[in-house]
C-alpha cells in the first residue's frame, strides 16, 4: 500500500521568489510583469461596459470633460454643412423659415 500511495501522490510544483534585477518595489499595486499602455488610465473607452444605458452614460461623462473649444466649433460647422447638404438633396424648401 505504501508503494501505491507514492505512485499516485502528485508532486508539488517548486515555487521561486523571483524578483527582477532592476525592480524598485510595487507601484500602485501593479505587477512588474504587466504590460499596460502608456495612456491606459486616461482612456475612457478602456472599460468594457455593455448595454445602451452604460454607453450613453459614458458618452455623457465624456461630454462633461472640458475639451478643445476649436474642435467643438469645427464639429458644429461640419454638422451644419452636412445638414444643409442633406436638406438640399431632399429638395427641402427653406423659405418656410423666412418671411
Amino acid at each position: 500500500m505504501g508503494m501505491l500511495s507514492k505512485i499516485t501522490k502528485l508532486r508539488k510544483n517548486k515555487q521561486f521568489g523571483y524578483q527582477p534585477r532592476y525592480y524598485k518595489g510595487k507601484k500602485e499595486g501593479s505587477s512588474p510583469f504587466s504590460m499596460e499602455q502608456k495612456f491606459e488610465k486616461y482612456r475612457s473607452t478602456a472599460n468594457h461596459t455593455r448595454g445602451l444605458k452604460n454607453k450613453v452614460s459614458n458618452a455623457m461623462d465624456d461630454m462633461k470633460v472640458k475639451g478643445d473649444r476649436n474642435l467643438k466649433i469645427r464639429m458644429f460647422i461640419i454638422v451644419a454643412v452636412l445638414v444643409l447638404i442633406f436638406l438640399f438633396i431632399i429638395d427641402f424648401d427653406l423659405s418656410i423659415f423666412f418671411k
